[in-house]
């Protein structure tokens, strides 16, 4: 289990690497049912980034994967292609989503959103450093 001061170091975290980086990002973490355990927008952040981080983590912890490992499995013609049409919730395979995993099971997951796609990965991952 993800605790609420564990997700709130982890999105110091993140916010501590997003100033390294000189980009306002949104931090969220969710937990193994992809509810909201803690979320930062940091000024300036675009205000999409509040949703699609928070879709990032859902698409995490819901496949176990990083959403940059996930995105060349919903390309045209990859197996996972049009998957998100099947689900209520939004779905975002694009970098910044990465799963928190305990003894082997996901307990929860970061997502980012803010910057491209690689610096969302970066920050997400070194939120992911503190859990």
């Amino acid at each position: 289990m993800i605790t609420l001061s564990a997700a709130e170091r982890a999105v110091q975290a993140g916010k501590d690497k997003a100033a390294e980086l000189g980009v306002p990002f949104t931090v969220t973490v969710v937990d193994a049912g992809a509810h909201l355990i803690a979320a930062a927008r940091m000024d300036g952040a675009a205000l999409a980034a509040v949703e699609t981080s928070r879709s990032k983590a859902r698409t995490a912890v819901l496949f176990a994967r990083t959403t940059r490992d996930l995105a060349p499995d919903v390309q045209p013609g990859a197996p996972l292609f049009g998957i998100e049409a099947g689900t209520r919730d939004p779905l975002v395979f694009v970098a910044g989503g990465v799963p928190v995993v305990q003894d082997g099971v996901v307990i929860g997951a970061i997502g980012v959103g803010g910057g491209t796609p690689d610096e969302d990965h970066e920050v997400a991952s070194a939120a992911l450093t503190v859990l």
